[in-house]
């Protein structure tokens, strides 16, 4: 018998689908305008305004559902998780708001060596494969697919290691240059971050085990 708690669940578990799916288009599009050198700036305020307002939707919901009805334990956890995806989410969307700003405001990486846009090009890739795969973690509540994004995850935060040191050895790249780079480079490190926190989120939901998949 289906329980009135269980149909706001799926609820949730779609209006988060539905924003995760958002949160990759507004990566992508922020993503490629900088590497292209295009403005994307209104375009990712108005998505990334959007999320916002959603995540706040799915904030309101989760005490809905717990004012409203009597969640056992398991309730809770995904209640509790589906909040904090929300979050996750809605901080995609900032962060690709950061990156269009920075963008606009210092030009992107058109002026810099082809090593820096080959590098964020390649980085980029990465972390959206990251975000596709948290938001597909989610759609489907994988626990086996979510558990694969660590090996990237390792791997983008080398490259942004290795990326910081190039920097300090180079004294010949310019000021401009140093500053897109290394803050596009912290945005998408921060972005894989928080894909690793929703699929560590939705194996919590599934199997109710606090799993670090750092």
């Amino acid at each position: 018998m289906t329980r009135l708690i269980d149909i706001g669940l799926e609820d949730q578990s779609v209006m988060l689908t539905r924003m995760g799916e958002l949160t990759y288009q507004t990566l992508l599009i922020s993503i490629k305008a900088y590497i292209e050198g295009t403005t994307a700036l209104g375009q990712v305020r108005d998505m990334s305004d959007n999320l916002m307002v959603m995540a706040t939707k799915v904030e309101d919901r989760t005490f809905e559902l717990i004012a409203r009805f009597q969640p056992v334990a398991s309730d809770l956890r995904a209640i509790k998780s589906y909040m904090k995806i929300g979050y996750d989410f809605a901080r995609y969307g900032r962060y690709a708001l950061d990156i269009s700003y920075i963008n606009d405001q210092i030009d992107g990486l058109t002026k810099c060596d082809q090593y820096l846009r080959a590098f964020i090009g390649e980085m980029s890739e990465k972390v959206l494969q990251m975000v596709k795969i948290s938001v597909d973690a989610l759609r489907k509540h994988d626990v086996t697919l979510a558990s694969t994004i660590t090996q990237t995850e390792r791997e983008v935060d080398e490259m942004y290691l290795t990326h910081l040191k190039k920097l300090l050895a180079n004294e010949q790249t310019s000021n401009k240059c140093v500053i897109s780079s290394t803050l596009m480079a912290r945005y998408l490190e921060r972005i894989a971050d928080h894909a690793v926190y929703v699929c560590e989120s939705i194996i919590y939901i599934v199997t109710g085990e606090k799993t670090n998949l750092r």
